[in-house]
């Protein structure tokens, strides 16, 4: 039987079961949700940087993890982003068109075509530990939303424009959303909400 789970992914943690004596890990969450019938063979769909904070979903469902990691089969998810700097509508007009070139395993890739669009009055808690500021640079939030998926994506992007991001979270897949799911939870979900 497939079964599907949402995890609201805190700062500081892997997005994997098993670490180094004291690497905080995807178990301890689920170990602290409760769920005593966690399914053995279920993995995440995808990965967050141990810097990165937002929506993992894990499952032992093969075929949804194909289609979610796959760039042809156009499933969105969506990054809310804080950049150092302030981009304007042409920086986010590259992302949009698409072929920013950012290095992944060693070798130049050009990304697709993203969505991407400033946020404003962005009500979101304090990381702990806090982003670091610089009082002469300002910061800016935005959205960036692709299909694609290679490693450190959205921090090579905004670096290649000139904007180091400072903090990453991913805030959906498809229609799931954070929402829902305070930080460092861990439920059952219903696996259409990916569809």
């Amino acid at each position: 039987m497939f079964r599907y789970f949402a995890v609201h992914k805190p700062y500081g943690y892997l997005s994997q079961f098993t670490g180094e004596p004291n690497d905080l890990t995807l178990q301890h969450l689920v170990d602290a949700s409760g769920i005593k019938d966690f399914p053995k063979d279920a993995y995440p769909v995808g990965r967050l940087d141990k810097d990165s904070e937002g929506l993992l979903v894990i499952t032992n469902d093969n075929k949804l993890k194909t289609n979610l990691l796959d760039p042809n089969s156009k499933y969105f998810k969506t990054y809310w982003v804080q950049v150092e700097g302030a981009p304007q509508e042409s920086d986010l007009g590259l992302i949009r068109k698409g072929g920013i070139v950012i290095k992944h395993e060693g070798r130049p890739h050009k990304c697709l075509p993203a969505k991407a669009r400033l946020l404003h009055d962005v009500q979101i808690a304090e990381r702990n530990p806090p982003v670091r500021f610089r009082a002469s640079i300002p910061t800016t939030w935005i959205e960036v939303q692709l299909h694609e998926g290679k490693n450190r994506q959205v921090r090579k992007m905004t670096a290649a424009l000139g904007f180091p991001t400072l903090r990453l979270i991913r805030t959906g897949i498809q229609q799931l959303t954070i929402a829902e799911f305070p930080t460092g939870t861990v439920k059952e979900i219903d696996g259409k909400a990916l569809l």
